[in-house]
C-alpha cells in the first residue's frame, strides 16, 4: 500500500511523498501519550535524557526544547520503552505511546507533557503524525476520503474504548478524553503554525537536511 501515517519529522528526510491534506495526529495542549519522566524537579537539571527508540519526531521535539529554549543540551542516550531502566541510569526519559499512559506515576517523579512545553514556549499546537502517500501510490489510494474515515473513526470512538481499555488498563474516561480533547486528528492553522516552527527549529538545530514546503494531494 502506497499510504501510510508517518512521523512528521520523516517528510523532511524522505523523497516521493505527498502529505494528505486537513488531517493529522497532534495535540493543541496536553497529548499525555508523549511525555518526559524525571525524578528531578527542574528541566534544567537535567543532564541525561534516554529516548525511545521508537520516537523520532518527539526524540527531534525534546532536543528542540533542550537546545531551544532551555538553553543547553543534555547527553542523548536511546533505550527500548523501559521506564525503569531507562531512568535508573539517566536524569530523565522521553517515552511514547502506551508506556507513556500507562506507567506507574509514584515515586516523586515529574511529569512533563511534551505538547503542554511546546505550547508554553511557541503559543501553538504541535502535530506528530502525518498521513503521507507515495508519489508512485494507486489511484485508489489516492481516492481514500481520509477526513470522512477520521471522522467516522470519532462517531465510533466509542467502540474503540471497548477493545482498548482492557488492554490499557485504564479508566473509560481517560481514554475519552484522550480521543476527544487530547489528540486533534484535524489540521488548522495553529496547528500548521506548530508545524511549521517545528521544520524551521528543526533545520536550524541541524535534526533535517532543510525545510521544503508541504506538498498536499490536492495542491
Amino acid at each position: 500500500m502506497g499510504v501510510a501515517l508517518v512521523p512528521v519529522i520523516e517528510y523532511q528526510r524522505l523523497s516521493g511523498i505527498t502529505v494528505v491534506p486537513h488531517v493529522c495526529i497532534g495535540s493543541r495542549e496536553r497529548v499525555r501519550s508523549v511525555v518526559l519522566v524525571t525524578s528531578a524537579d527542574d528541566l534544567k537539571s537535567i543532564r541525561t535524557v534516554a529516548l525511545d527508540e521508537s520516537s523520532r519526531t518527539s526524540a527531534a521535539l525534546v532536543r528542540i526544547i533542550f537546545r531551544e529554549f532551555l538553553g543547553f543540551e543534555p547527553q542523548w542516550r536511546c533505550y527500548a520503552p523501559n521506564l525503569k531502566q531507562m531512568l535508573s541510569e539517566n536524569d530523565a526519559a522521553l517515552i511514547i505511546g502506551d508506556p507513556a499512559m500507562t506507567f506507574t506515576r509514584e515515586g516523586g517523579l515529574c511529569v512533563f507533557d511534551m505538547a503542554t512545553l511546546w505550547r508554553e514556549y511557541t503559543g501553538l499546537g504541535f502535530v506528530f503524525a502525518l498521513w503521507m502517500i507515495r508519489d508512485d501510490a494507486s489511484a485508489a489510494d489516492r481516492e481514500i476520503d481520509f477526513r470522512a474515515a477520521c471522522d467516522e473513526g470519532l462517531m465510533r470512538a466509542e467502540e474503540i474504548i471497548d477493545f482498548y481499555q482492557p488492554l490499557l488498563g485504564l479508566p473509560r474516561t481517560e481514554l475519552q478524553t484522550y480521543l476527544h480533547e487530547n489528540i486533534s486528528f484535524y489540521m488548522d492553522v495553529d496547528m500548521q503554525a506548530g508545524l511549521h516552527l517545528y521544520y524551521k527549529l528543526a533545520h536550524k538545530h541541524g535534526l533535517i537536511p532543510g525545510v521544503k514546503p508541504l506538498k498536499s494531494i490536492d495542491a
